[in-house]
């Protein structure tokens, strides 16, 4: 599968983006979503300030996340997030 980069200017850590993709004069039946989750957050998970624990939270509530995401939808790629972020995006791709 060959990739393509699409640069999306002004896009915020907690919007989601929807894409069709067009080959030419034919349209290819995939749609994309970047879906914002919460990435620094001070919660049940955040008992503990070392980076190790805190590291663990975020993964764990990540994959809480992406397992209770809608299930029409299938996880494509996982963004790293920029330091300090808030969020971390996730791009998923329309099941057919």
């Amino acid at each position: 599968m060959k990739d393509l980069c699409v640069p999306i200017p002004n896009f915020g850590e907690d919007e989601i983006a929807d894409i069709e993709l067009r080959v030419g004069d034919q349209k290819v039946s995939y749609s994309f979503r970047v879906e914002s989750f919460p990435w620094e957050v001070d919660d049940e998970l955040s008992v503990s300030d070392d980076d190790v624990s805190a590291s663990l939270a975020r993964i764990y509530r990540l994959k809480r996340a992406i397992e209770g995401y809608d299930k029409s939808w299938e996880l494509i790629q996982i963004f790293t997030p920029s330091d300090n972020a808030h969020h971390i995006q996730v791009l998923y791709r329309r099941r057919n």
